[in-house]
């Protein structure tokens, strides 16, 4: 009966453990190799299996590593059937630090996936986790998904494994394949969509990122448009010696202060060369109490930290531009040069006129959403074949200064206007409700001149720490909250340390509830716990003082823990100069949770002084709500 695997291997110097478990079932198979054990013709014999049935294999990061040992093996399988287990474990090992050292070299895989045997699926690689912004260990993910077991290896790869160790491998090992498992659910509607993408398009996207299924689709639409071969389009790029700013800032920008028009003269004085398209350009610009940064990606600025309330008089409008920079490029006619402009064009606008009539909840939603925003994005992109920096640049240069635009607009037409935010693609200003009218009708303007279009919403609350950071409670009691007090929903590579802080200054601003009653009657330890990785020449150790006898114990290198009446200290040791660096400055103790222990809350001794102050700190960082009118 066909069924398919989640799996993973150990390869260390003398030992050799593959595990795979039945995506819908706890069936497992175990093969180990080690001269006190062979299981290598039940391993050859499984992996044909999974050939014949057309299985296939679901990993972490396997496309990297674990199916090219699956090859290897499937390609020297005659040789490797008359050689006993100690020896194929050395094998397997020669061919896995090869594959690393590869990879850490930043070459391709030897086996591509089109000439892998069994299919794959890579949930590291579908969840761009091997980004740079996004990079996550398996241990990582196994924190953030609140897993039971945090396990290291037990044993360094490279030393010499006796039998009576092979049994705490081979449970380590299906510690990693099971949560493997349980990210594979989380990440079942991405598959479902990449299954689907794949068939419609004929395009194997099983394991793609959001930017590599952006990538291809339009690939394989733009060259459908335009008759050119996909591997011809993926050649072409444009290179820049230059970029003038003043040659492509859209006509229509104008300003009527001497602010935003020495903020115009700064950006037609820029001259681009190659490489500076990050970070290349700096400005801040001072204007009705806020200062507002401007780079060569987006504007952030903010009013300072506060509880912005509305009152009977008063309103805070938001308003964000629709698909800003894909319909920048759209209803411009902007096109990277090397593409056939009329045809790159109208797929693009094809793609945001398509998504407008499908409905939010189909996937294919989704799918359009990544295309317009990652085209934009891969115009950067040196290996992509969309790559032209100007493009970006238009995009990114009058998308500033469109929206510095509106944001004069609002400000100088509407008396007592009072701007609180302003970041990339929209605008929160504190108005009086009787310009309600007037503002929608300066929104209107710019469209018409923008060719663009706004959305629009009203907030009675706005908990502002900074541009990145916020609460936003809508009219309708509808709650948004963004940096450091997100708690819901929460990607998976970001870091949800001490998550009872967040759900707590929500619960106080939005729903009125005190810091020491929610904290109490929270139940959930993950909530209270923290989470540190290390890497490189750096050591986490466990300082106690128990009953005046004083001990230090080495922890591994991704720790769960949280703050205690009687635990330790975790120390953070440079191998190298010795720095020390506590993980909880201070008084504070913690105490491990590496593995989940089912007991009564007590038990866990947990100091709630710690998250007290904490939420509290936040607090009066934000308050005393006053009316904010009268400030200025």
């Amino acid at each position: 009966m066909r069924t398919h695997w989640v799996m993973d291997y150990e390869t260390l110097s003398n030992c050799f453990i593959g595990v795979f478990e039945d995506v819908k079932s706890e069936h497992t198979e175990i093969f180990v190799c080690h001269e006190s054990r062979n299981d290598i013709l039940e391993l050859v014999t499984f992996l044909e299996r999974n050939i014949t049935l057309n299985e296939w294999h679901v990993s972490f990061n396997g496309l990297a590593f674990d199916s090219q040992i699956t090859e290897y093996i499937l390609r020297d399988k005659d040789q490797l059937l008359e050689q006993d287990g100690e020896t194929i474990a050395k094998f397997i090992y020669e061919k896995a630090q090869d594959t690393i050292q590869n990879s850490n070299n930043g070459e391709f895989a030897k086996f591509s996936p089109k000439n892998l045997s069994i299919r794959q699926i890579d949930v590291f690689k579908l969840n761009h986790w091997d980004n740079a912004a996004k990079r996550s260990s398996l241990k990582w993910i196994q924190y953030t998904m609140d897993w039971k077991s945090i396990m290291d290896m037990p044993i360094h790869h490279s030393f010499h494994v006796v039998e009576s160790e092979i049994e705490e491998i081979i449970k380590y090992c299906i510690n990693d394949v099971k949560s493997t498992k349980q990210i594979m659910h989380l990440s079942k509607e991405q598959i479902n969509l990449r299954r689907s993408l794949s068939e419609e398009y004929n395009i194997d996207l099983f394991s793609a990122s959001e930017p590599r299924i952006a990538k291809d689709l339009f690939l394989h639409f733009l060259s459908n448009a335009t008759g050119i071969k996909q591997w011809e389009l993926k050649q072409l790029r444009t290179s820049r010696e230059q970029i003038i700013f003043k040659d492509i800032i859209l006509p229509y920008i104008n300003f009527e202060t001497a602010t935003f028009q020495n903020l115009l003269k700064k950006f037609q004085d820029v001259i681009l060369y190659p490489g500076q398209t990050k970070g290349g350009f700096k400005y801040s610009a001072q204007y009705k109490g806020i200062k507002t940064d401007y780079g060569l990606g987006g504007i952030h600025g903010a009013r300072e930290s506060r509880v912005y309330n509305c009152t009977e008089d008063t309103i805070i409008m938001t308003s964000d531009v629709t698909s800003f920079y894909p319909n920048l490029a759209i209803r411009n006619k902007w096109a990277p040069a090397h593409l056939p402009k009329e045809a790159f064009c109208n797929q693009y606008e094809w793609f945001f006129e398509e998504r407008k009539k499908i409905p939010k909840k189909d996937p294919k939603n989704y799918v359009y959403k990544i295309v317009l925003n990652s085209t934009y994005g891969l115009s950067n992109d040196e290996n992509s074949f969309l790559y032209d920096p100007q493009f970006t640049m238009r995009i990114t240069i009058n998308g500033q200064l469109s929206l510095t635009m509106l944001y004069e607009m609002i400000c100088e037409g509407i008396p007592g206007a009072i701007p609180l935010m302003q970041n990339t693609d929209g605008l929160e200003t504190m108005i009086p409700r009787e310009h309600i009218e007037k503002y929608m009708e300066i929104c209107a303007r710019w469209e018409q001149i923008t060719n663009l279009q706004l959305e629009h919403d009203k907030y009675s609350k706005l908990v502002l720490g900074d541009v990145n950071n916020y609460i936003a409670v809508t009219e309708d009691g509808k709650s948004k909250c963004k940096g450091r007090f997100e708690y819901n929903n929460l990607a998976l590579h970001k870091n949800k340390s001490f998550l009872i802080i967040p759900k707590a200054l929500h619960a106080y601003f939005v729903d009125g509830i005190k810091p020491e009653k929610f904290i109490k009657d929270n139940l959930n330890i993950f909530d209270f716990c923290g989470g540190v990785k290390i890497k490189g020449a750096w050591k986490f150790t466990e300082r106690k003082i128990d009953n005046g006898e004083y001990s230090e114990t080495k922890l591994q290198e991704t720790i769960r823990y949280y703050i205690s009446n009687k635990g330790s200290k975790i120390i953070k040791t440079n191998y190298n100069d010795k720095r020390e660096i506590q993980v909880e400055a201070g008084k504070w103790l913690q105490s491990t949770m590496i593995n989940y222990e089912e007991k009564s809350f007590e038990e866990y001794d947990i100091n709630y002084d710690y998250y007290i102050e904490k939420v509290r700190k936040e607090i009066e960082s934000l308050e005393p709500i006053i009316n904010q009118l009268s400030l200025f």
